[in-house]
């Protein structure tokens, strides 16, 4: 039985053949992590930080489009925010896309004297 010389290099090269069918596979899914998945990570990953380090005072936008300050936070998931004078809403934090202007954040030192100073004044 006579076995043809290119027969015998395919059944050699079986295995690497197999991996190079997958290496353009496992290419694409690397390009794929750095550029799309990686980044978007990243930006999740700011925007959990951003929502956890909202005050009171901030001047926020949510996912709606609806401009206003933030007059209270009433837990982790959910904050008061005042569109307009007098108009208060409460807002989940998950919605809230963005920070226009940002207060500083206060000590309690400085509330306690906001609040003798409104005091004094009544």
């Amino acid at each position: 039985m006579f076995i043809s010389p290119a027969y015998a290099q395919g059944a050699l090269g079986g295995d690497m053949g197999a991996l190079g069918s997958f290496l353009p596979l496992i290419l694409i899914f690397v390009v794929f992590y750095f550029l799309l998945i990686r980044p978007q990570q990243k930006k999740q990953k700011a925007h959990r930080e951003m929502l956890a380090a909202l005050h009171r005072g901030d001047r926020i936008v949510t996912a709606g489009g609806l401009v206003g300050v933030i007059t209270k936070v009433l837990s982790d998931t959910e904050v008061t925010v005042e569109i307009s004078e007098g108009v208060k809403v409460r807002v989940m934090r998950g919605m809230i896309s963005d920070i226009i202007a940002k207060t500083e954040a206060r000590t309690s030192d400085e509330a306690k004297d906001d609040n003798k100073a409104k005091k004094d004044k009544e």
